[in-house]
């Protein structure tokens, strides 16, 4: 009798049922190697990758800088932990980070983290020092990460808080900008007051944490005038301002964090993560000496946080995206993506809006249901292309190709995804 084989994806699939919990999602995808904007499967299929990791390879996947930087550490040593022995790239990393900052004050301290849901939880640990304030607001359609008080902080209840509570305190909720869906600035601010009038007083909040463009919530830019007068508002009431930029920054905007598309803001606090590790885990929060400082020693850390190998990749990430002719390049993507994506749209009536900044773009579906976003994504895999859905309804198609990626890849990624389009409609 004939024994059906196996194929590696079906072998590697039947182990993860067997092995991997089921509350990890995963796709029919089995990686064997991924360079530049391409991924490979196990089965020498070839996918453009328009998902990143979930934005983690703003530099593209092998990036040679990175590649050699950690192979050149990890010949010298892997692991000390910061708290026991001091290494240079750390200290490093926190003097570029200090450099790049787009927070208030001239003299800037970071601490490094493993995951930007660390990064937010440090954030507001070191807002709750500095201010002496229990309370922290933040916005409908934020995603802040997935442990108790980042999960309680996100405003996405499937698949992300259902089940998990009772959730952490002293944590509020206001309505964010939403223009698309009618909420204008204005009323976000005056939503916010009203907050301070009814459910918590701002005399008690440590800090209000922001996404200048809101990653899972559905790449929600905020206008023009909102991050200003958030943070003026703030500064009325003693409250610091906490950038989210673990989606945003690190050049996905065409400037090395999104805020900066923002004249005259300067936050107290900046989270980063995702590609700052160039594909390791890393994330970090910066900001002025005088609220990080005011964190006692041994308050703030973790074994693995600033891991050597993670900060060599991301010396070599920031000396990238910091250089103008990098930029230039993210922001010309952008520039090429966004009329196509307005031709898309102009040609499927179920798109009720392209968004983003620069090359941190995504269009949302009209129709508030999942439903074609997922037949979208479903369709491009089939076709070659990996697509990720995003927004509180799961209505929004995000793209988050490398910024480095050619013109050729592009040019099939999106005539994949408009296929997709086609097909699914």
């Amino acid at each position: 009798m004939s024994v059906t084989q196996q194929s590696a994806t079906e072998r590697v699939t039947a182990d993860r049922g067997r092995f991997v919990a089921r509350g990890v999602s995963t796709p029919k995808l089995v990686v064997a190697q991924a360079q530049g904007a391409r991924v490979t499967d196990v089965e020498g299929r070839s996918f453009i990758d328009f998902a990143g990791g979930i934005g983690c390879q703003n530099t593209g996947h092998g990036f040679a800088p990175v590649v050699a930087a950690i192979h050149e550490q990890a010949d010298r040593f892997l692991h000390q932990c910061f708290m026991v022995g001091t290494y240079e790239s750390y200290v490093e990393v926190c003097r570029r980070l200090a450099e790049l900052s787009p927070c208030a004050g001239t003299d800037q301290r970071s601490v490094l983290v493993n995951s930007g849901a660390e990064g937010i939880e440090n954030a507001v640990k070191i807002a709750r020092v500095a201010t002496g304030r229990p309370a922290v607001v933040v916005f409908d359609n934020a995603f802040h990460g997935r442990t108790l008080l980042t999960m309680t902080m996100t405003s996405k209840v499937k698949p992300y808080k259902a089940g998990f509570g009772p959730f952490a305190p002293e944590v509020y909720r206001t309505p964010a900008p939403y223009p698309y869906r009618g909420i204008s600035s204005t009323q976000a601010i005056a939503a916010l007051e009203h907050l301070f009038k009814g459910d918590v007083d701002p005399e008690s909040v440590a800090c209000v944490v922001l996404e200048p463009v809101q990653g899972e919530g559905g790449f929600v830019v905020m206008p023009p005038d909102f991050p200003a007068r958030l943070h003026e508002l703030c500064a009325k009431h003693g409250i610091l301002s906490v950038d989210d930029e673990v989606q945003s920054g690190v050049g996905r905007t065409g400037k090395v964090w999104a805020i900066e598309h923002y004249d005259g803001v300067q936050p107290d606090l900046l989270v980063s993560g995702k590609s700052l590790g160039g594909g390791l885990p890393l994330a970090g929060v910066t900001g002025r000496a005088e609220v990080m400082d005011a964190v006692p020693p041994g308050g703030l850390g973790g074994t693995f946080g600033g891991n050597p190998l993670s900060c060599a990749a991301a010396l070599a990430v920031l000396d990238a995206v910091a250089q103008p002719e990098f930029l230039a390049a993210a922001t010309a993507l952008g520039e090429t993506l966004r009329p196509r994506l307005d031709a898309i749209a102009a040609h499927h009536a179920s798109i009720g809006e392209v968004r983003g900044i620069g090359p941190m773009l995504a269009f949302e579906f009209a129709d508030r249901t999942p439903e074609r976003a997922a037949a979208v994504v479903s369709a491009a895999f089939d076709n070659g292309l990996l697509l990720l859905a995003c927004g509180i309804y799961g209505n929004v198609i995000r793209l988050l190709p490398p910024l480095t990626i050619a013109d050729t890849d592009l040019d099939e990624g999106m005539a994949i995804l408009e296929k997709a389009l086609a097909s699914s409609a």
